[in-house]
């Protein structure tokens, strides 16, 4: 939550008051915006345990950079990206947010990496007046905002919520397949918790008891207690609220118990790393997930162009996190395009807001936001890794 703001005069020209409704205001900074290029900033986990997202996310953010750049920036104006690493550790975020902010005068934070990370950091942005867009993390505090807190109105998300998304899986699933005796497996940080509240709501709402509640501290690497647990509790379905190597663990546990139960991972394992590392024993993995993924022999036109050039560009196969870092980026500048050639901090806001709505290559569900809602779309699939590669099982699910 954002701090207390601090009075500020008339000659601090880099900070634009917007008026609310209920006659909070909300400043936004203009620093970053000059007649030849705009700021933007970035902390991505390009060394830790997670870096597996995080490099391929910065690839697809500066793959989208290059582009706009190229086609002539916008309104003139090239985007200029200030990249750190934040090793998925909460106080190199922080660190990495203070140096982008006050020596780097970032205009807008795109696309943070973690949940924690992004909780840590987030205070940094609001109290100097910088909008955070479209972090890599679908939990609840990347979105909702409290009207009488006006500088949470700098928030917005365009990733499918954990909560939502973990709800309309579960609930597809449990009807689907008449599961009895549900379970979850969860990672002890902001991540795993909104993954476990989608769980506990749904449960409640259809009236289900859960089997059994397990967790794990982040980067622990052994699940085979809370494996051992939930089969012992007689689980016919466990809810992973993992992201890539804890998946494959889990899973990789329950096969050498010969233990043969439904997997349903949150949107974090729904990438290609896990049936491309995990192998056999990741076979059958269900996950929620927000679009398809496209698969290079498969893919057509524009799509199939994209992964081309991000082939070239870095001597690897694109992903599933390439594509929402460059979706990121993309979707900064349309809406920076649509606030029009005399760019400020109020006007960036105010597009954001308009309800215009951005739509990707990818086929994704459209981009939207309003003064009341900073969060793009709830709409779910379900997907499944089969003979290595994960399909669609059913799209456009609700709660």
């Amino acid at each position: 939550m954002s701090k207390s703001l601090k009075a500020f005069g008339l000659a601090v020209g880099a900070v634009a008051l917007t008026c609310l409704p209920a006659a909070a205001q909300t400043k936004v900074t203009n620093e970053g915006i000059s007649a030849s290029e705009i700021v933007i900033g970035t902390h991505q986990d390009l060394s830790g345990p997670i870096k597996v997202w995080g490099v391929p996310v910065s690839n697809g953010m500066k793959m989208a950079v290059e582009e706009i750049n190229a086609a002539g920036g916008i309104h003139g104006r090239k985007i200029r990206m200030i990249l750190e690493d934040n090793g998925y550790d909460p106080k190199k975020a922080v660190l990495a947010s203070q140096k982008m902010v006050e020596r780097d005068k970032i205009f807008a934070m795109i696309g943070p990496m973690g949940s924690p990370t992004v909780l840590a950091a987030q205070d940094i942005l609001f109290d100097a007046g910088v909008l955070q867009l479209f972090p890599l993390t679908a939990a609840e505090f990347t979105f909702k905002f409290d009207p009488a807190k006006p500088q949470e109105r700098l928030k917005f998300n365009n990733l499918l919520p954990y909560v939502e998304s973990t709800r309309a899986a579960l609930k597809y699933m449990m009807e689907w397949k008449n599961f009895k005796k549900p379970c979850i497996m969860h990672q002890d940080d902001e991540y795993g918790k909104n993954v476990l509240d989608g769980f506990n709501q749904q449960l409640a709402a259809m009236k289900v008891q859960p089997a059994a509640i397990t967790s794990f501290k982040r980067g622990a690497s052994d699940f085979s207690a809370q494996i051992a647990k939930m089969k012992s509790d007689g689980c016919d379905l466990v809810v992973l609220g993992t992201i890539i190597r804890e998946t494959i663990g889990a899973m990789t546990e329950a096969r050498k118990l010969g233990w043969d139960v439904t997997f349903l991972g949150a949107t974090p394992t729904n990438v290609l790393e896990v049936p491309m590392l995990g192998k056999e024993a990741v076979e059958g993995l269900y996950a929620a997930s927000g679009f398809e993924i496209p698969y290079e022999d498969t893919a057509k036109g524009k799509v199939h162009d994209w992964l081309i050039n991000y082939k070239k560009m870095f001597n690897t196969d694109a992903n599933t996190q390439a594509i929402i870092g460059y979706n990121a980026v993309m979707t900064f500048a349309f809406y920076a395009d649509k606030a029009g050639k005399d760019l400020t901090g109020q006007k960036m806001l105010d597009s954001l807001e308009s309800g215009d709505k951005f739509l990707d290559i990818f086929n994704s569900p459209p981009t939207k936001f309003s003064k009341t809602d900073h969060l793009a779309n709830t709409i779910t699939q379900v997907q499944q890794v089969k003979g290595g590669r994960w399909v669609l099982v059913k799209d456009n699910l609700m709660f």
